[in-house]
């Protein structure tokens, strides 16, 4: 690629000019990496050696989990190497990973939460088929959908991204390698097949918002429906997590690459890249124990001498 030949590097953002204001980021990316790692963590090894939560349901958090890990493990660990050293270059073949790794899991994570409201309608609109409709087999095969859609997903857009000649230097105004901001650095003839690559992801990012959308208009008509209240309330606790991650995903990954150039300035890029790349896979684990008793439950068999209060 002729670009290649020319750009060995790329420059990050750089969160500061002093050395205490790089520090005190280093320290918020450890804090919020460390808190994704524990309370993924947990979730893994909660739902992996407790037998009760071999269901769908956790089956397919366990995968979510797996991602989360995978997406902040992308990109912060080498933010916070930046900020701790004083360091903004990144490899061309880092910069190169860093893309597709993140499209991966961030693909891959939309399929798995569209296939997760899927579960939950068969859960509480068809029970009487749900082992038939989500045997293990089934979910094995869903779960390597999902994984295969952002494998696929990653490989389009790496290869058309780092195909285009590169002629606007190499300085990518973002705190890891993200596309829309590389594609500013290529020759202004040269984007258009990325751009429809865009387009193709924005389209199926839309789809899967549609089938959420209609399968929760399913799940709150057949709730409503229910005589007791306690059922009620059980249905909505084991969809609200669920609903909330979605919301928090779509909502921040909407935003991000579909505001107006209008409203875009290098610091709002900045704290919109944070909300959608850092924030989700921290909060995540938080959000889905605070109303799931049976798995702050098995977290506490497993980790007798931690302290989780039911709310």
């Amino acid at each position: 690629m002729s670009n290649r030949s020319t750009i060995t590097e790329f420059l990050l953002l750089a969160f500061a000019d002093t050395c205490k204001l790089q520090l005190l980021h280093f320290a918020l990316f450890l804090g919020i990496y460390l808190a994704a790692l524990l309370g993924n963590g947990l979730i893994l090894s909660t739902v992996v050696c407790d037998h009760h939560l071999h269901t769908p349901m956790y089956f397919f958090l366990l995968n979510l989990a797996l991602l989360d890990l995978g997406s902040i493990s992308t990109t912060v660990p080498k933010a916070m190497a930046n900020a701790l050293w004083d360091n903004r270059a990144i490899s061309y073949q880092g910069c190169a990973a860093q893309v597709f790794f993140f499209v991966f899991f961030f693909g891959s994570e939309l399929s798995l939460l569209t296939i997760m409201a899927y579960d939950r309608y068969v859960a509480i609109c068809k029970p009487l088929h749900y082992g038939s409709l989500l045997g293990s087999r089934a979910c094995a095969q869903m779960a390597a959908a999902a994984w295969g859609s952002g494998f696929l997903n990653a490989v389009l857009h790496t290869a058309n991204t780092f195909s285009l000649p590169l002629c606007q230097g190499n300085a990518v105004e973002q705190f890891f390698c993200e596309i829309p901001q590389i594609l500013k650095l290529s020759c202004s003839d040269a984007y258009l097949r990325e751009v429809g690559a865009l387009v193709f992801s924005v389209s199926l990012v839309f789809g899967c918002f549609v089938f959420i959308v209609l399968s929760y208009v399913q799940i709150f008509r057949a709730v409503l429906r229910m005589p007791s209240e306690q059922a009620r309330h059980k249905a909505f606790s084991t969809c609200l997590p669920h609903l909330a991650v979605v919301s928090l995903f779509l909502s921040t990954g909407i935003f991000s690459y579909l505001r107006p150039p209008s409203i875009s300035s290098p610091s709002l890029d900045l704290v919109v890249a944070l909300l959608y790349s850092v924030v989700p896979p921290a909060v995540n684990p938080l959000i889905y124990s605070m109303r799931n008793k049976d798995l702050k439950d098995a977290v506490r068999k497993l980790f007798p001498y931690m302290i989780l209060k039911h709310p």
